[in-house]
């Protein structure tokens, strides 16, 4: 007696394509975790290798640099400018002038093409950032980028993440410091926890997060609404 297949012959096809689907999915995992929990992505040790090797530990640490010299935008706008090859040259035209380590920013200087910097502390687009509304409230370079005047290559040592922003942003007295030492980057190293949380609330009571009883005002509402940093 002939009887009909309990599994018709498509059957065997929408198998296949299943297991090539399973294949394909769980290679994306995979390759998502990879590059999800990488360095680059998650940013906090994130080191690139610079076109020219500048070395913060020198110009800033030993030399005593500020960072405005460079940095020129950090107290006006929004984004820390990249300094200019003309910057660069203005000291080592005499300085150093036959080093080969210089030969890009040599080569900028002559052709007008800027030097090929790797941003470090690189931000996804969805967010917004200013950095002259936080070094003008007494934000120091170090909260964000750590002691670069130790570095002889600029590496990042945040997470700079939603979270790790937030977190600042409910408690910003302990990350707070006169302005006038925004820039000194040894300025109280040896401050307490208690010392640095009793200054930083000085500190906001004068730019109107905190009352003088010391109780959050409703400017303190916007340090954590979403439309602050997603515009």
């Amino acid at each position: 007696m002939n009887r009909d297949p309990i599994f018709r012959p498509w059957m065997d096809q929408l198998l296949k394509l299943m297991g090539a689907g399973a294949a394909v999915t769980g290679l994306y995992v995979v390759l998502m975790i990879y590059f999800g929990f990488s360095p680059k992505t998650l940013n906090a040790g994130y080191m690139p290798q610079q076109p020219v090797p500048y070395s913060h530990a020198l110009h800033v640490g030993e030399l005593g640099l500020d960072c405005r010299y460079c940095h020129t935008t950090v107290e006006s706008a929004g984004f820390a400018a990249v300094p200019p090859t003309q910057t660069c040259m203005s000291c080592h035209e005499k300085i150093a002038p036959t080093s080969t380590k210089l030969d890009p920013v040599r080569s900028s200087f002559h052709s007008g093409m800027p030097v090929p910097w790797i941003k470090v502390h690189d931000l996804p687009d969805y967010v917004y950032f200013n950095h002259s509304a936080h070094v003008t409230r007494g934000v120091s370079c170090v909260e964000c980028h750590g002691r670069v005047d130790h570095m002889e290559e600029v590496h990042q040592v945040e997470r700079l993440s939603m979270g790790w922003c937030l977190e600042c942003h409910r408690n910003p007295a302990p990350h707070l410091r006169p302005v006038d030492h925004v820039t000194d980057l040894d300025w109280g190293m040896g401050r307490t926890e208690e010392e640095k949380q009793a200054q930083g609330v000085e500190i906001m009571k004068g730019l109107g997060l905190y009352d003088e009883a010391g109780q959050p005002t409703s400017r303190m509402t916007l340090m954590t609404n979403c439309s602050t940093c997603h515009r």
